[in-house]
């Protein structure tokens, strides 16, 4: 079944080895009838830091209401990014501090701790690569950018299932391995 997809590079260098997963991912995903849409977020003039939290509206550069808009329209969503630090890239988090917003992806309940999850109705699909061994970031370092974008961002909104693919060490893959992960992220793809 065709789904409605949005796909964002959170690698800042669109010619990267996440580039060239993503420009995969998008090609076999309309091959396969998904309707899709690709943001670089390296190629988006935006201010990735929020100026005053929450507390002051700071108004959304073109290509961030582009993917707000997008997000909306989207079934489901697909991020490919690399670990630095143990986590995403700061354009990638900067991206969701700007566009996952009070009022559009979450809002709290008035006297409540609780809040209305406003993403409810998609799936997402996290590709992540490393140089660490995907093995030794589960078991040594208890996977921390996993569980903040599987827990604390997308889920947090509503957004689920999410599934996170982890591709490493990338420093040492050869040709062979690095088109085996390209043919899973095709793989994804169609299935979506």
């Amino acid at each position: 079944m065709a789904k409605n997809i949005v796909l964002i590079l959170g690698h800042p260098d669109a010619e990267s080895y996440c580039g060239a997963l993503a420009a995969a991912y998008a090609e076999a995903a309309k091959k396969a009838g998904h309707k899709v849409k690709f943001f670089k977020l390296g190629e988006i003039s935006f201010d990735p830091i929020l100026r005053h939290g929450y507390n002051q509206i700071q108004e959304l550069e073109p290509g961030l209401k582009d993917i707000q808009d997008a997000v909306v329209w989207a079934e489901h969503l697909v991020f490919v990014y690399p670990t630095w630090w143990g986590g995403m890239p700061s354009l990638l988090k900067g991206m969701f501090d700007r566009v996952f917003l009070p009022g559009y992806a979450f809002k709290y309940r008035e006297n409540s701790q609780f809040w209305d999850k406003l993403l409810a109705g998609r799936s997402a699909h996290a590709i992540v690569t490393m140089d660490t061994p995907p093995w030794y970031y589960r078991l040594v370092y208890k996977m921390p950018g996993h569980s903040q974008m599987k827990k604390t961002i997308l889920g947090f909104c509503g957004i689920k299932p999410v599934k996170i693919t982890s591709f490493g060490p990338i420093r040492f893959a050869s040709a062979a391995k690095r088109d085996k992960w390209m043919q899973r992220v095709k793989q994804f793809a169609r299935l979506a």
